[in-house]
Formats: structure tokens, C-alpha cells, sequence
């Protein structure tokens, strides 16, 4: 037990804290990195969805940047829409697939932590 909780609904926490980025900017990044950083010594799945949580924060801010950056061209303005709408999705069925117990892998997302 987590903090009480099982192990599926602290990785679904862990996927849909990323959300939090909506509310205040940093958030979305400092309280994923602390859900998994507590507990990914104690319980091998909390690692497990950590690492694809991160991958793909970390490719988010990597296809962000390349966005702005495409802004100047007029295209980054729909990628930055896309990346958006992404940003919203693949962590709602991350969550929703970890609570099911289930390790889903974010399409698009680099592997910087295997």
C-alpha cells in the first residue's frame, strides 16, 4: 500500500497528476516527479510508470520547444494545438489503463528512461 492506496490507483495518480501543469504551470512536472521519486524504490510498478511518465514529459517539452519554434513559420501553431490536446488525452487513458493494471506506453514518447 501507498499512502494508503493500491498500487493501480497511486500509477493512475501518477499518470493524471501530470494534468495539474492546467492549473499551475510547474505542478504538472514537480508532482509527477515526486509521486514516482517517494515510492519507485518500494514498488516496482510505481517505477515502471514513472519512467513512461517522464519519457513523456520529457518529449512533450522537446516537441514544445520545436514548436515554438515552428510558430515562426505558421506551422507550430498546429502542432502546439495538437501537442495540447495530447497532453490531455494520453495521460487521462495512462491513468485509466494503470488503474486497470495495465502499463501503457505514451505513443510519440523518446525513451530517455528505460
Amino acid at each position: 500500500m501507498l499512502f494508503g492506496m493500491k498500487p493501480n490507483t497511486y500509477c493512475m495518480l501518477l499518470h493524471l497528476s501530470q494534468l495539474l501543469v492546467f492549473l499551475l504551470p510547474g505542478l504538472g512536472l514537480v508532482v509527477p516527479v515526486v509521486l514516482w521519486a517517494i515510492n519507485k524504490d518500494k514498488e516496482p510498478l510505481v517505477d515502471q510508470h514513472g519512467r513512461i511518465v517522464m519519457n513523456w514529459i520529457l518529449s512533450a517539452f522537446i516537441y514544445v520547444a520545436v514548436s515554438v519554434i515552428l510558430a515562426f513559420v505558421g506551422i507550430g501553431f498546429v502542432t502546439l494545438a495538437i501537442l495540447s490536446i495530447i497532453g490531455i488525452v494520453f495521460p487521462i487513458i495512462g491513468g485509466v489503463k494503470a488503474n486497470d493494471g495495465i502499463v501503457w506506453n505514451y505513443p510519440l514518447s523518446i525513451p530517455f528512461f528505460k
